[in-house]
């Protein structure tokens, strides 16, 4: 797991805390999860939601750890400011990666879905959220293996990035197609600009 600070936000929303978990099983079970707390009344609710409070992204969509902390950081941006277009931070993330502002679509395409095998897992809070707590919090409500960071390129599928953010014509990538690396890191370039302005465009 990787925490980090953003220390010119509100100290609730300051501390960020992110890990990586491969060969994800039982996601199916997971989503129905994160629907009934949704929904759930009472004590039972609250309890539920909390255990479940985090940002669950599909990792295969995620095309860097840069493209990933610009989307955290304009959903806390937009917390901040009391400007967010969806109910929490954590699904605020979520819209901050889809290229259109269609929140069910962000949802469906970078939530948690019955087939995920890789998720990237977020929690925001402040300093009083320990890591080791929400690593624990974590691990309980995934069934998966944490890995480093370091392999999340790796589980991208880029085809899929390249079709949600239609780019099959943008001439710098036509240009490199022949070299993958260097495709691959036009395609980054792109899709992280697109969260940086995403909220500027809308």
């Amino acid at each position: 797991m990787q925490s980090y600070q953003l220390p010119h936000f509100p100290t609730h929303l300051s501390c960020v805390h992110t890990a990586l978990y491969t060969d994800v099983s039982e996601s199916d079970l997971l989503r129905k999860r994160l629907i009934t707390a949704s929904t759930a009344e009472g004590s039972t609710g609250e309890r539920e939601r909390d255990a479940v409070n985090f940002a669950f992204i599909e990792a295969r969509l995620i095309t860097s750890v840069e493209h990933l902390r610009t989307a955290v950081y304009q959903a806390v941006l937009a917390a901040a400011q009391g400007g967010l277009r969806t109910k929490t931070v954590h699904s605020e993330i979520i819209w901050a990666l889809n290229p259109s502002n269609n929140i069910s679509e962000a949802m469906r395409r970078y939530g948690v879905s019955d087939t995920t095998a890789s998720l990237v897992v977020v929690r925001i809070g402040g300093p009083e959220l320990l890591a080791e707590d929400v690593e624990r919090d974590m691990d309980a409500a995934i069934k998966g293996i944490k890995a480093p960071f370091a392999r999340l390129e790796d589980l991208t599928d880029w085809t899929a990035v390249k079709k949600y953010h239609k780019l099959g014509n943008e001439v710098g990538i036509r240009e490199v197609k022949d070299n993958p690396e260097r495709e691959r890191a036009v395609v980054d370039g792109i899709v992280v600009s697109s969260v940086a302005m995403k909220s500027v465009m809308g």
